[in-house]
């Protein structure tokens, strides 16, 4: 591969890329011709991905911290809660093009109302760790003038509903992190992409009751609506595509009506 062509291969960084919608973007990403950096705070999981997404490809790999010069896959291992560390992983990252977000909890609802502890637990999870790495991105990337953020939150940050109110809480207080960075952003060239999906089908979802079956989709198609997305430089996008009209009626249900559903 000549120098010129390597410069042109799009470099992608996928945050939480143990999770299975990670998984899947990165599976597509890679078919695509993107390097990619593979971050993740388990390092056991993190290699079982790596070598599945290298024999899926085809493509070399590289110990994390190595020079990612022309290497189509790349790791390093993070505990994203923790704050402090989040510099450190910015400096190995900030070079990528672009910058996709899939990590997060779902917590118990029952346990968050009564242990405070919880739920601040799941708010810095899903929300202000976010927030923190987003913000050194944002950063680096507006001063490059050009890159993504693509960041997951959930249709459950529309409106705040009795059975998942606390992750619902942080996952709104994500999408609106996001759009404050779309408008700040935009001048700069950066895209900011918020992604809403709906119902999944994946290991954390699976003490979910899966009915009615047509509302849940796969892993690998939402991974499709996000990389659609991102590639037609969307701000948002809501997957599958019907949940936005599904949120659209929920939001505009009146307050005295709504407090008396079960949703």
């Amino acid at each position: 591969m000549k120098q010129d062509d390597q410069q042109q291969v799009p470099t992608s960084v996928i945050i939480g890329a143990t999770s299975a919608l990670g998984q899947a973007v990165a599976r597509q990403l890679v078919g695509a011709g993107h390097r990619l950096v593979l971050c993740a705070r388990d390092e056991s999981k993190l290699k079982v991905v790596v070598d599945d997404i290298t024999i899926r490809s085809g493509q070399a790999t590289v110990d994390k911290g190595s020079d990612a010069s022309g290497v189509a896959i790349q790791s390093h291992v993070s505990d994203f809660d923790a704050i402090e560390d989040h510099d450190a992983l910015v400096d190995l990252i900030a070079g990528a093009d672009n910058f996709w977000f899939f990590y997060g909890t779902l917590p118990d609802q029952p346990e968050c109302e009564a242990n405070w502890e919880a739920s601040a637990a799941a708010f810095h999870t899903n929300f202000t760790s976010a927030a923190s790495l987003l913000t050194r991105l944002a950063n680096r990337l507006e001063e490059r003038g050009h890159g993504s953020l693509v960041v997951v939150t959930s249709v459950a940050g529309d409106r705040g509903r009795k059975s998942n109110y606390v992750y619902g809480t942080a996952k709104g207080a994500l999408s609106l992190f996001c759009q404050g960075l779309r408008n700040r952003l935009a001048s700069a060239g950066v895209q900011v992409l918020t992604v809403k999906p709906g119902f999944i089908d994946t290991p954390m979802t699976k003490a979910i009751e899966k009915t009615p079956s047509v509302l849940w989709a796969s892993a690998d198609q939402v991974a499709a609506d996000i990389i659609h997305a991102h590639e037609r430089g969307k701000d948002i996008v809501y997957s599958r595509w019907f949940w936005r009209y599904i949120l659209f009626i929920i939001q505009h249900i009146p307050e005295r009506i709504f407090k008396k559903t079960s949703l």
